[in-house]
């Protein structure tokens, strides 16, 4: 289901996300060109794929179809306990919505190189309350709990961020180097070009 929704969510989209890419693929070379800067490609896609998931967020999260009721919940866990273990519902509106955080909070950390939790539950909270404010104008409800189960998803994220750099400071010498990242990111570049295109519905072989 998740990935369907995520499916669903590049076809609204691949427009203007094809001219946005280019575009930003464009200056972003120019720079690196007359700024004579150093081109590390993982660097470069790391932070293109974090362009690509936040407008894919918040495409998800601002349209107005995937949930009919208006209002607004300003009482913790109301609509949490709504949903029983296991239903659809609760995978949907509990698991999901800290799961579409995840990245956020892993991206984000990354970028401002997050040292404590508060770095980025600050943020996190900031981002999730202005997204419920938005979507009760347009439609959609205003869900407390929706702040708070983001902003788990972000916490996750910043877990793994400092999961991951912790273990990067035991790999030998190899797995750190920018060579290994760069091959690792060619091959999921292919990966993310040909998914991509397939939504499209351009077949290259």
């Amino acid at each position: 289901m998740e990935r369907a929704i995520i499916r669903g969510a590049i076809q609204d989209i691949w427009p203007m996300l094809t001219i946005f890419l280019v575009v930003i693929i464009s200056i972003r070379f120019m720079c690196i060109h007359n700024g004579r800067e150093k081109f590390v490609f993982y660097k470069e896609f790391f932070n293109l794929l974090f362009v690509v998931y936040a407008l894919l967020l918040f495409q998800l999260l601002t349209k107005t179809e995937l949930n009919a009721n208006s209002g607004y919940n300003l009482v913790p866990f109301t609509e949490i306990m709504r949903y029983d273990f296991g239903t659809e519902g609760f995978y949907l509106n509990v698991i999901g919505n800290i799961l579409i955080f995840i990245p956020f909070g892993y991206f984000v950390s990354s970028y401002i190189k997050a040292k404590k939790v508060s770095h980025i539950l600050i943020v996190s909270i900031i981002t999730s309350f202005t997204v419920e404010f938005v979507q009760h104008y347009i439609g959609r409800s205003f869900d407390v709990d929706d702040i708070l189960l983001n902003t788990i998803g972000s916490i996750c994220g910043f877990l793994l961020y400092i999961g991951f750099s912790a273990i990067k400071q035991h790999l030998p010498s190899i797995f750190k180097s920018d060579l290994f990242y760069n091959i690792l990111c060619i091959l999921l570049c292919i990966v993310a070009v040909w998914y991509y295109l397939d939504i499209m519905g351009i077949q290259l072989f």
